[in-house]
């Protein structure tokens, strides 16, 4: 006989979970002793909101579900932020939310919430379980639909009497699957790419692996075939090799919607093909584009979802650009290969912007001389253009960033990233109003010696939103200006590191430093707010927005 948190626990170890992020609650303690001779590690987090980005961070790095818990009511609200990012970037994950007593339901007992109600439009599946002899059959059942078809993220409610109550039940082991045959497949989409005369490959979408990314360069340098990937997904292929031609991203370059636009044939590869990859939907527009796409998604719930393929594949991406990798393809467009390289090139070549500190020169900075293995990491804001548009990614799991645009989320991700590969420099850069929102995780870094480095793009404000106000409310500045502690004296009292960059020539031996201390460390940047975003300045976006 086990009580419903051993069990709950053992059912994780069988699953090889190594690593859960929570906050504890009352609601969820038989399985808090559950854990505690499993010997998977709790690291116990200071929001709800950052345990989830944790655990979702976790799922993207390791392609396995990240595992977190909550407590009921705001303990599970708090945490919605990360089950929506793993919805929109379809990260495998599996967070278990205490609940009330089975006898005390819709009463609107204490903390009460009907979760298959409130996570039902974010979550794959929601199910709360009543009968403790039933936890082995929901935790397999979560686990399979958080990395089936299209991954993303389960949630399970734990009444805490259910968890306290004993059963004797066995525990059920996952089985593996394998994928088909897919040679057949990746000779049809070969045959169709054969015919095109301005064909276009874009990768996107989850559960990319190493061994997928050295297929698609050897795939797409024998085919002569230009390579772009979605948003936030830049470390699927090595950004120097000489077929990767950019990334769909918010600031997408001019010369990269024009080859999209004129494309005659699409390989999308794992990508739903968004709103911000075709910069909503008026690049590839659903109700007719006149361009022959082939669409591969392991969902087959995706496939004809938005767009109408010409040809539909139902097979995970990162087996199928294998599948084509072998097909030996003889070069089809070289020559609009070696254009889209040279524009690549040309568009990241670093504009300079006004300020003291000049972000551009920093972002080359870092791509320059971090090892090759280093992660980034990153949440929402204009600072994320600059990361994005000048940051050369050399492999695959370096790139932790969320595509739901999702503020706040850099923090937790680097601590999670820093916990997985402590062997591995792990770099999150957040801008001022970014890292506000979870910078009470440095308590976490600090408890568990996640060596991170922070890196704060400060120039009092929220930077995007003063953008689209100067761009449609110009000089009539509104609910964006901040106000900033000191970040270097932050970082100390958590037992760490601290800079403050006034001018770009002092960053490379701040960064110096704050490798060498190995330990937690933070470097702010005080930028000049005029400095607004790659494209134009504060001023000169306001002037074309008041232009007759």
């Amino acid at each position: 006989m086990r009580h419903g948190g051993q069990i709950l626990a053992d059912q994780l170890s069988k699953r090889n979970v190594r690593r859960v992020f929570s906050v504890p609650g009352e609601s969820f303690l038989a399985a808090l002793d559950g854990l505690y001779d499993s010997g998977i590690d709790n690291i116990v987090c200071r929001h709800e909101g950052g345990a989830a980005m944790m655990a979702e961070a976790y799922g993207k790095l390791t392609n396995t579900p990240g595992v977190a818990f909550v407590t009921r009511g705001p303990g599970a609200t708090n945490a919605s932020s990360g089950i929506h990012i793993a919805r929109q970037d379809s990260t495998p994950m599996v967070m278990f939310v205490g609940q009330i007593a089975r006898g005390h339901r819709d009463r609107e007992a204490f903390q009460e919430v009907d979760y298959r109600a409130m996570f039902a439009p974010l979550a794959k599946w929601v199910a709360e379980v009543d009968d403790t002899a039933r936890l082995p059959e929901y935790i397999s059942r979560a686990f399979s639909v958080a990395m089936s078809g299209r991954p993303g993220p389960v949630v399970l409610a734990l009444p805490e009497d259910m968890l306290s109550a004993q059963a004797d039940v066995p525990d059920l082991i996952l089985s593996t699957s394998t994928t088909a045959d897919l040679a057949a497949p990746a000779r049809t989409i070969m045959a169709h790419l054969n015919t095109a005369k301005s064909p276009f490959v874009i990768v996107g979408g989850p559960l990319w692996t190493a061994s997928a990314s050295a297929a698609l360069a050897q795939f797409a340098e024998a085919a002569a075939l230009p390579v772009v990937t979605t948003f936030r997904r830049q470390d699927y292929l090595d950004n120097r090799h000489p077929n990767f031609c950019g990334d769909l991203n918010v600031g997408l370059s001019p010369s990269l919607a024009k080859r999209l636009q004129a494309a005659d044939c699409i390989l999308a590869l794992g990508t739903r093909l968004g709103d911000i990859a075709t910069q909503g939907y008026k690049l590839l527009d659903p109700a007719g584009h006149g361009k022959a796409l082939i669409h591969v998604h392991a969902d087959p719930d995706e496939l004809g979802r938005v767009y109408t393929p010409t040809l539909a594949i139902n097979a995970p991406a990162p087996a199928l650009v294998e599948a084509l990798a072998q097909t030996k393809p003889d070069p089809i467009a070289p020559d609009l290969t070696t254009t889209m390289r040279a524009e690549y090139e040309a568009w990241r070549t670093p504009k300079p912007t006004p300020g003291d500190v000049q972000l551009e020169q920093v972002i080359a900075h870092l791509s320059e001389t971090l090892p090759e293995d280093a992660i980034l990491t990153n949440g929402a804001g204009n600072y994320a253009a600059f990361l994005h548009r000048y940051f050369c990614y050399k492999g695959v799991k370096t790139q932790l960033a969320p595509t739901s645009g999702s503020m706040g989320y850099g923090t937790p991700a680097a601590i999670s990233a820093a916990l997985e590969h402590p062997d591995r420099p792990v770099i999150c850069l957040a801008g001022d109003g970014c890292f506000q929102m979870t910078l009470n995780e440095l308590s976490t870094a600090a408890q568990y010696s996640a060596k991170v480095i922070f890196i704060i793009c400060n120039n009092g404000q929220y930077g995007t939103i003063r953008m689209h106000q100067e761009k449609t409310y110009p000089a009539r500045v509104s609910g964006t200006a901040l106000f900033n502690p000191d970040y270097a004296a932050l970082a100390k009292s958590y037992g760490g590191v601290g800079f403050t960059v006034t001018k770009t020539a002092d960053f490379p031996a701040a960064l110096d430093a704050a490798r060498a201390s190995n330990s937690l460390a933070v470097i702010e940047l005080r930028l000049d707010p005029e400095a607004l975003s790659t494209g134009a300045t504060l001023t000169q976006t306001r002037q074309a927005a008041t232009k007759p």
